[in-house]
């Protein structure tokens, strides 16, 4: 069952610095536990509100002139 390589050549494959809790450690790189994914779970519908506002405000500065003001 030899395979061809030396005992040096399967050596330098394995790392020098095996982590035995790194599996464990693993969900903390997840990228749904970014900080901007934190930031848009705090405000959900915050992108869809401005963009709801922003439209209203120019509807109503074009098309809803009124001749009176206070």
């Amino acid at each position: 069952m030899h395979s061809g390589r030396s005992h040096v050549e399967l050596q330098q494959r394995v790392p020098t610095y095996h982590d035995p809790w790194a599996r464990r450690e693993a969900w903390r790189k997840h990228p749904i536990f970014s900080k901007t994914a934190n930031f848009r779970a705090m405000f959900p519908g915050l992108g869809i509100a401005s963009v709801a506002f922003v439209a209203y405000c120019g509807f109503e500065h074009f098309f809803l002139k009124d001749s009176k003001h206070h």
